[in-house]
């Protein structure tokens, strides 16, 4: 089986929700267009991802993809994926790492139907299920996170993280209150967004030990290694960081080496795929350290991440962002979180990445397609 053809089909998703989850995303809305890459092969089989977001159109990536990846691909054997994602890696300079990870999980999505087996058995199953936790936008007001917080713990769900207005007393004062309103017991975890100096990070970290919170993520810059062990040094709560940290795969070492970090952090999106995601996890589970897997950026990459997430030992929780609809577009039945805040494989239990793409909205809304 050779590949014989790569697309990138550009479609609008309109009617965005004004959202925001830190000064370094930005505050986004209206319409952004997503790309469906489908990668096809002489036997008639086709693996598909979906590249983009909400916040950055797949129209920033799709170009690259097309004229530096796409070469890479043609005539060669889809299941020769490592060969294939070190080859993309390779040549990250000339496009964007969101591009190598969308034709990394279309590749694993066609290897699955060849195979037909779902990805998380192909990657070697663990389980079937995990709690999720809800991830919020960023908000005016402490009240707002409680109500929100509550909402949720009265629908079911066990776990909420906060995205704060980043200014350290207004950032304390909502970890209180939501601790407050969601009582002892809910699980809470904070994450910053990069948005602070070291000694302001020591003051909310304290603070949020103290509210018994779960996580304390990315509060200093993402390339900050100095100031990152200082901050574990000083903190009892487990710190998060490499989410955004430069480079690919390989730039995890230091963190590990220099001791900066508790968990390692990353998606298929901003890593460069499942095979990336699926290393790294690996790499951290050597180390006996988490491997927590970031939100996605849209409904397919989510699919690929849990399929990832239910091989591996190391992550505890699975991330879905609100709101819903800054994030789930594309998919005729998107992840579902149950009664009891956990999500399930059996939704995507079928060959590949095992989701059902909109195929009709995506030619309704077609913008170009890119060859």
């Amino acid at each position: 089986m050779k590949i014989t053809d790569v697309t990138v089909t550009l479609f609008s998703w309109d009617d965005i929700p004004l959202t925001n989850y830190s000064p370094k995303s930005g505050t986004f809305s209206g319409t952004t267009q997503m790309g469906l890459v489908t990668i096809s092969t002489d036997e008639g089989v086709e693996g598909h991802a979906l590249l983009g977001s909400a916040s950055q159109g797949a129209d920033f990536d799709a170009p690259s993809l097309i004229s530096q990846l796409k070469p890479l691909l043609i005539g060669k054997d889809p299941l020769q994926r490592e060969e294939l994602w070190q080859a993309c890696m390779n040549s990250v300079r000339r496009t964007t790492i969101r591009a190598v990870g969308a034709i990394d999980v279309a590749l694993w999505d066609l290897g699955g139907k060849i195979a037909g087996l779902p990805i998380y058995q192909m990657l070697g199953a663990d389980r079937r299920s995990i709690i999720a936790y809800a991830s919020s936008p960023v908000y005016d007001s402490p009240e707002e996170y409680v109500e929100e917080a509550q909402r949720l713990k009265d629908d079911g769900w066990t776990a909420y993280k906060i995205h704060p207005p980043t200014f350290p007393d207004r950032d304390i004062a909502v970890c209180e209150a939501v601790r407050k309103g969601v009582g002892d017991d809910h699980t809470i975890a904070l994450d910053s967004t990069w948005s602070y100096q070291y000694t302001d990070a020591v003051r909310v970290g304290r603070a949020i030990e103290e509210l018994g919170y779960l996580w304390y993520e990315d509060p200093l810059a993402d390339d900050d290694i100095y100031n990152y062990v200082k901050l574990r040094q000083k903190l009892e709560i487990p710190i998060m960081a490499t989410e955004h940290s430069p480079g690919n795969f390989t730039s995890y070492g230091p963190w590990i080496t220099e001791r900066a970090t508790d968990y390692l952090r990353g998606d298929v999106a901003v890593k460069g795929g499942i095979t990336a995601v699926y290393k790294t996890a690996h790499l951290a589970e050597a180390f006996h350290m988490n491997y927590e897997v970031h939100h996605g950026g849209n409904s397919l990459n989510n699919v690929a991440n849990m399929h990832v997430i239910m091989a591996i030992k190391n992550t505890t929780m699975f991330e879905v962002l609100l709101p819903d609809g800054a994030q789930k577009y594309g998919l005729v039945e998107d992840v579902t979180v149950d009664g009891n805040g956990e999500v399930h494989i059996s939704q995507f239990d079928k060959p590949g990445l095992g989701a059902e793409i909109d195929f009709d909205l995506v030619e309704r809304k077609k913008i170009a397609v890119l060859s």
